[in-house]
């Protein structure tokens, strides 16, 4: 009788593991029923052309760029769209790259191609510093007229579009300057001249 009821308690312990094993395994079997095929179904293909949602979401702002008028005396103002984003420094970035970017025709840019923005900051007291690749200087044309243009397209894409932008100094590879190509001084931030942006 004293071995029996060893034996009896270790079939009874079996008896309830087994049990437990059994209510896991059907809880399991119940969850992959149920909420299987929402996870094991493939994502519907996207049609072609699509945009991904959160790329047709992108919030967009209209910029005035600036670009050579037909004559190639003067900057001709032309709005375009621009992602938006938040804070004056990088939206600064922002305008100034989609400046940098070579039009379509019959548009001409005045920056040299190759050139890039390497970084830009922005002053408590209006100043922009806009700091360009050494291809603005190595392939520009020369003249004062292109010369001026392309100081004057940088200028008045930002102080056109961030009311707290007043005025422009750029900068290459990192360091001040004197002058582009010989006759606009770059030695101090610039100031918008609308007298170089047709009407």
């Amino acid at each position: 009788a004293g071995a029996a009821a060893p034996h009896a308690m270790t079939k009874r312990r079996d008896l309830i593991l087994y049990a437990g094993l059994g209510t896991v395994l059907g809880i399991a079997l119940l969850v992959l029923v149920f909420f299987g095929p929402r996870y094991l179904t493939p994502a519907p293909p996207v049609a072609e052309g699509a945009l991904p949602v959160a790329a047709a979401e992108v919030r967009k702002i209209r910029a005035r760029l600036f670009y050579v008028n037909e004559e190639g005396t003067g900057l001709s103002g032309v709005e375009q769209e621009i992602t938006y984003v938040e804070g004056a420094a990088e939206q600064a970035r922002r305008i100034i790259e989609a400046q940098l970017a070579a039009p379509a025709p019959p548009l001409a840019s005045a920056i040299p191609p190759g050139t890039t923005l390497r970084t830009v900051f922005l002053t408590a007291f209006g100043d922009a510093y806009v700091d360009l690749s050494g291809e603005l200087q190595a392939n520009h044309p020369g003249g004062t007229t292109n010369e001026v243009l392309t100081v004057y397209s940088i200028v008045s894409a930002l102080t056109s579009n961030l009311p707290a932008v007043t005025s422009v100094q750029i900068l290459i590879e990192g360091r001040e300057v004197d002058t582009l190509a010989g006759h606009l001084d770059l030695r101090r931030p610039i100031e918008q001249d609308e007298r170089w942006v047709s009407k």
